[in-house]
C-alpha cells in the first residue's frame, strides 16, 4: 500500500512537471556529466548505465556512513551487519561477501582501491573526504578489469575553496568530528580531510572506533602537464557481535551471539576486526599534442589486519602494488564526426601473509596455520568511441585479462610445507554500447558486455585455512536496454534499464560445522532486472516559504535465480538467488525553505529476502523512514549549520546485514531501532 501511494505521487509529480515545463526558465538543474570513461561527457547520451552521486546528495542523506545515499540508487544495495561492517552489491550478488566488496571494482581518485586479490576495504573511507561518486552498473571490464557486478569510482577533489569543521552525536554513543580543507590556486590544488568516528553500537559488543586522514594534491607544473598525489591512512576497529538465530533475534535482538555448549560467544572471544591501512598513489598526465594524451599512475596499499573470531585469531599483512597507464587519441571535438581512442594496461600484485592462531578470549595461542598467497592480476585494454553529430554514439572496447596466484606454507606453521601456483583462465571482456539521442530530451541505449571476477584471496584461503585451488572465475554475458529522459530545463530526469545477465560458475559462500566459511562454484544464475530512477524538481522559487522542492524515486525489480546448482543430493536449481530481494524501493524528498531551513526525508522498502540457497528461510520485508531538519546561517564570511534528525522512525525490527547460509540458522544481525542524531558545522 505504501509503495502504491509513493508510485501515484511520483506519477502525479512527473505529469505535473511536463505540463509546466518551459514556463519558468529559472528552474534549471546543471547538466549531469560523467568522467568514468576517461573523459568528461554528458550523462544523457552515454551508452552506459551510469549514475553520479553529487556532493549535495552525500551531505543530505549521510549521517554516519555512505549507506543511506548509496541505497538511493536503483540496483545498488549497501548493508551494515554492525557499525563498520559493510557490504555493497551492484545488481544482486551478495553470495560471496561475508563482509566488504568482492565482485565490484573500486577506484579511489583514479587509483585502484580493489587490490590484486580482488578484495576492497570500502569501510576504510570516511564520507567527509568524498566529493562525488560515479557508479557503473553491470559488468564493465573492458576498461576496468575483473568485475562481474560493476564499478565504483570515488572522487575526493572538491572545486570550492573552503575550510569546514563538523561535529556530530547521536544515539548508542555515536560521535564524530571532521575537519576538511579544500584550496584551489592558480596551478596547485589540495585538500585535507581528518575524521574521528566512535559508536557503542545498538547491539552488545558492537563498538566502533575509526580514525581517518586523507590528502590530495594536484600540481599543474606545465601548461599541458599535471602531477597528482592522493593518499589516506585509516585506523579502523570494530567489534563483531555475530549472527543470531530466529529465536534469539525475536527475544533479544540487541544481544551478541551467545555461548552454545562448548563454543564460546562473540563477546567472550572478543570477536572484532582491526584494520590499519596506508594507501597512496601518484599520477602524471600530459597532453603531448592537441590530439594525443598520456596518463600513468602508480599506487600502493599496506594493510595490517587482525580478526579475533569465535574459532581462531587471524592476522594478515597485505602489501599491494598497482600501475595503470593509457594513451588517448581524439580529433577536434567540434567536428561533426568525433572519435576517441584509448589503449592501455593495468597491473596489480598483492602479497598476503595469513597466520591463524587459537583464540583465548581475544589473545592468540598456538599457531594453527600460516600461508602466503601472491596474487597477480593484469589486463590490456582498448576502447574506440565514435559520435556522429549530436544523435548517435557508439563505443566498442575490449580487454584481455590475465590472473593467477601462488601459495606457500610459512615457516611459522608446524604443518608440512606445501607450495603451488594456479593460473586462472585468460578472459576476454568485450563491450559494445550504442546510444541514440532522439531529441534533446530522450536518449535510447543498448549494451552487450561480458563480465568476470576472479576468486579473491579470502575465498582461495577462507577461514577454514585450506587452499582451494578448485575455484574458478565467475563469468557471464550481460544484455541491456535503457532510456534516459530529461525536460528542457532539467526539471525531470528519468532513467530506465532492463537487463539480463547470464552468469556462469557463480561463487557461493558456504559454512561448515565449525562455523568456518568456504566457497564453491554454484553452476550458473539467470539475473533479470528492471531499474527505474526518477529525479524531479517540482518547485524552484526565489521567493516564498518553499524555495525548492525535489522529489526522487528509485525502484529495483529483480528476478534472480540459480540456473543449475547442485551440491551432493541437494538441487537448488530454480531457487531465488540468496540475499537478493525481488523489490527495493527508495523515495526521498528535499525542501529548501526560507530563513536557511531545509527538510530532507527518505523512505526505503526492502522486500522479502532468501537467506539460504535452499530458499527455505526468509528475512521479512521492512520499511525505513529517516528525517533530517537542517538550518544554515551566513555570518560574514562564515556559514554556520545545524541539523537534527531521526532514523528508523517507524521503529522497524529488522536485520540490515544477514549472514547468508549461516550454520545453526544464525542469519540475523539486528539493526538499530528508532534513533536520533544531531550535528553542528562551521564553514568558511
Amino acid at each position: 500500500m505504501k509503495i502504491a501511494l509513493f508510485t501515484l505521487f511520483s506519477l502525479f509529480s512527473f505529469s505535473n512537471l511536463f505540463s509546466q515545463e518551459g514556463k519558468d526558465s529559472t528552474r534549471i538543474l546543471q547538466e549531469i556529466t560523467v568522467k568514468a570513461y576517461l573523459s568528461e561527457q554528458p550523462l544523457l547520451g552515454l551508452p552506459s548505465s551510469a549514475v553520479v552521486i553529487n556532493p549535495k546528495q552525500i551531505q543530505q542523506s549521510t549521517v554516519n556512513s555512505l549507506l543511506p545515499v548509496l541505497n538511493t540508487i536503483s540496483g545498488v544495495k549497501m548493508e551494515e551487519r554492525s557499525p563498520g561492517s559493510y557490504r555493497i552489491s551492484i545488481r544482486g550478488s551478495l553470495l560471496r561477501s561475508p563482509f566488504g566488496v568482492r565482485n565490484i571494482k573500486v577506484y579511489y581518485d583514479d587509483f585502484p582501491l580493489t587490490d590484486g586479490g580482488g578484495n576492497t576495504y570500502f569501510n576504510l573511507i570516511d564520507q567527509s573526504a568524498i566529493n562525488n561518486i560515479e557508479i557503473l552498473k553491470g559488468p564493465d571490464g573492458s576498461l576496468f578489469g575483473a568485475n562481474s557486478g560493476g564499478v565504483i569510482l570515488v572522487n575526493t577533489q572538491a572545486k570550492a575553496d573552503e575550510i569546514s569543521l563538523n561535529l556530530g552525536a547521536g544515539s548508542y554513543g555515536f560521535a564524530r568530528q571532521n575537519i576538511s580543507i579544500n584550496q584551489n590556486r592558480k596551478n596547485f590544488d589540495f585538500n585535507i580531510h581528518q575524521a574521528i568516528q566512535l559508536s557503542d553500537g545498538y547491539r552488545d559488543h558492537s563498538q566502533l572506533k575509526k580514525y581517518f586522514f586523507q590528502t590530495q594534491e594536484r600540481w599543474r607544473y606545465a601548461k599541458k602537464a599535471t602531477l597528482k598525489f592522493s593518499g589516506f591512512y585509516s585506523d579502523l576497529g570494530y567489534e563483531t557481535p555475530g549472527g543470531l538465530n530466529p529465536a534469539q533475534f525475536e527475544s533479544n535482538p540487541q544481544g551478541a551471539r551467545p555461548r552454545v555448549g562448548n563454543t564460546p560467544g562473540a563477546e567472550e572471544q572478543k570477536a572484532a576486526i582491526y584494520n590499519k591501512t596506508f594507501f597512496g598513489g601518484l599520477a602524471h598526465e600530459i597532453q603531448i599534442t592537441p590530439k594525443l594524451k598520456h596518463v600513468i599512475s602508480i599506487s600502493g596499499i599496506n594493510t595490517n589486519f587482525e580478526n579475533p573470531f569465535i574459532t581462531n585469531y587471524e592476522k594478515r599483512k597485505e602489501h599491494s602494488f598497482a600501475v595503470r597507464t593509457y594513451f588517448e587519441l581524439k580529433n577536434n571535438q567540434k567536428n561533426k564526426l568525433k572519435y576517441q581512442w584509448n589503449t592501455g594496461w593495468e597491473y596489480q600484485k598483492t602479497n598476503t601473509a595469513i597466520l591463524n592462531y587459537g583464540n583465548d578470549r581475544g589473545e592468540t595461542t598456538t599457531i594453527l596455520a600460516a600461508d602466503r598467497i601472491k596474487n597477480q592480476l593484469q589486463f590490456v585494454f582498448t576502447r574506440f568511441a565514435l559520435q556522429s553529430g549530436k544523435h548517435f554514439k557508439a563505443e566498442i572496447s575490449n580487454s584481455l585479462n590475465f590472473a593467477g596466484y601462488s601459495f606457500e606454507t610459512l615457516p611459522e606453521s608446524s604443518s608440512a610445507v606445501v607450495t603451488g601456483s594456479q593460473n586462472l583462465k585468460t578472459q576476454w571482456m568485450p563491450r559494445l554500447g550504442l546510444s541514440y539521442l532522439i531529441n534533446n530530451q530522450i536518449a535510447l541505449r543498448g549494451i552487450i558486455s561480458k563480465g568476470f571476477s576472479t576468486p579473491t584471496t579470502a575465498e582461495i584461503r577462507a577461514s577454514d585455512a585450506k587452499i582451494n585451488t578448485n575455484l574458478k572465475s565467475e563469468n557471464g554475458w550481460n544484455y541491456e536496454l535503457g532510456m534516459r529522459l530529461r525536460t528542457p530545463f532539467e526539471a525531470v530526469n528519468l532513467d530506465i534499464s532492463a537487463f539480463y545477465y547470464r552468469l556462469n560458475d557463480a561463487i557461493v559462500r558456504r559454512l561448515n560445522a565449525n562455523d568456518q566459511d568456504f566457497f564453491v562454484n554454484a553452476g550458473g544464475t539467470n539475473q533479470k532486472g528492471i531499474e527505474v530512477a526518477l529525479q524531479t524538481k517540482i518547485l524552484n522559487n526565489k521567493t516564498g516559504f518553499i524555495k525548492n522542492l525535489d522529489f526522487n524515486n528509485a525502484l529495483t525489480l529483480n528476478d534472480f535465480k540459480f540456473r543449475d546448482y547442485t551440491i551432493g543430493s541437494n538441487n537448488f536449481s530454480g531457487n531465488l538467488l540468496t540475499g537478493v530481494p525481488k523489490i527495493n524501493w527508495n523515495s526521498n524528498v528535499n525542501l529548501d525553505l526560507s530563513k536557511g531551513f531545509n527538510l530532507y526525508g527518505q523512505y526505503q522498502f526492502n522486500g522479502k529476502t532468501s537467506l539460504n540457497d535452499a530458499a527455505s528461510v526468509f528475512a521479512d520485508s521492512y520499511h525505513l523512514v529517516m528525517m533530517k531538519l537542517s538550518w544554515q546561517k551566513q555570518i560574514q564570511k562564515a556559514k554556520l549549520s545545524f541539523n537534527i534528525g531521526a532514523d528508523n522512525i517507524l521503529n522497524e525490527k529488522y536485520s540490515l546485514g544477514n549472514d547468508l547460509n549461516a550454520f545453526g540458522t544464525r542469519f540475523f544481525n539486528a539493526a538499530a531501532d528508532r534513533n536520533y542524531f544531531v550535528g553542528l558545522g562551521l564553514r568558511f
